[in-house]
């Protein structure tokens, strides 16, 4: 069982996510194929953004939010069907909401820099497998003093619920417990990465492959559900290998997962073996990539990279 010191949080997080994940399903289900054109994610995305802000807002209205959009766009004299996509779907989950509501709780989340305690937000994480109608996730997390307290992520297309965890007090998927695999010889790993070649270096990720022995073949997926296929114990070695020098990643792109894998018994740090720092506003300026893995394995992967140099210096300024 979950702390009872952020039980309101852990509250307000499965309700904002199950709010959020309901209209994500309800407009990936009616995407016709995978195409150029963006417009159900975006809908999605600032629908997403909207419900869940609006709920921290109401319960903590004293807690800033960094989050990925903003209602700029939305806003456009153009984007009048944009806006009437958007008012269609928020009303089937949330009755009587208006558009003028709806920019102004988009907006809620426009917090820019680290603060002693704050929210930040992905509605989307995982575009394009939200429009070939795979895997997405919408990932919340309350970091304090520097450090993820609280995270939730909703991830629709893996089975058993929001995986919500409290540092300290472990991970749940629904309300079951969660944990990471006790594979303990890497030989024996499983791989999991990003589909996307321009998210992660997969050639890179061959390389270090090679080097432990591992021979398994990726499973590759997109958003922070690999995060949650760790923490469920279905893969140990989830690798973000940087893809270019000056690329840093973003907060609300790891935040929740994090801390889901690692109070499911893993262990998340930089490519380097730093710790990941949350003090730097929206992003992870003083880290270089992502590992995350089951625990018993990584220093041997860190060490990997290491010796094949992956990833070793910071992003340039």
């Amino acid at each position: 069982m979950l702390s009872n010191t952020y039980a309101k949080e852990i509250s307000v997080v499965r309700a904002a996510l199950g709010a959020a994940a309901e209209l994500c399903r309800n407009v990936q289900d009616r995407i016709a194929i995978a195409k150029e054109d963006r417009s159900p994610v975006t809908v999605a995305d600032y629908g997403s953004q909207a419900l869940v802000c609006r709920a921290v807002r109401e319960a903590f209205p004293d807690d800033p939010i960094v989050a990925e959009e903003d209602s700029t766009l939305l806003r456009a004299p153009e984007q009048s069907s944009l806006r009437e996509m958007l008012a269609e779907h928020l009303v089937n989950v949330r009755p009587g909401c208006s558009l003028t509501d709806a920019m102004k709780w988009i907006d809620y989340g426009n917090a820019e820099g680290f603060s002693d305690r704050f929210w930040t937000l992905d509605p989307i994480d995982g575009t394009k497998g939200f429009l070939r109608k795979e895997h997405f996730a919408v990932a919340l997390a309350l970091i304090v003093d520097g450090e993820v307290a609280v995270g939730g992520l909703a991830c629709p297309k893996l089975d058993g619920g929001t995986l919500v965890a409290v540092r300290g007090y472990g991970a749940e998927q629904g309300k079951r417990s969660i944990s990471v695999s006790k594979i303990d010889r890497v030989s024996n790993a499983r791989f999991c990465e990003s589909l996307e070649s321009g998210h992660s270096a997969h050639g890179d990720a061959q390389r270090v492959a090679d080097y432990l022995g591992i021979t398994t073949e990726s499973r590759r997926l997109d958003s922070q559900a690999k995060y949650a296929v760790v923490a469920r114990g279905e893969a140990e070695i989830y690798m973000r290998l940087p893809t270019r020098k000056e690329y840093v990643e973003r907060i609300w792109d790891h935040a929740a997962g994090a801390l889901i894998l690692s109070e499911a018994g893993g262990r998340v740090t930089d490519c380097t073996g730093r710790k990941l720092d949350f003090t730097c506003g929206k992003g992870l300026a003083r880290n270089r990539g992502i590992i995350a893995t089951n625990g018993k394995l990584h220093d041997e992967v860190i060490s990997a990279l290491k010796a094949l140099e992956i990833g070793q210096e910071l992003p340039e300024a």
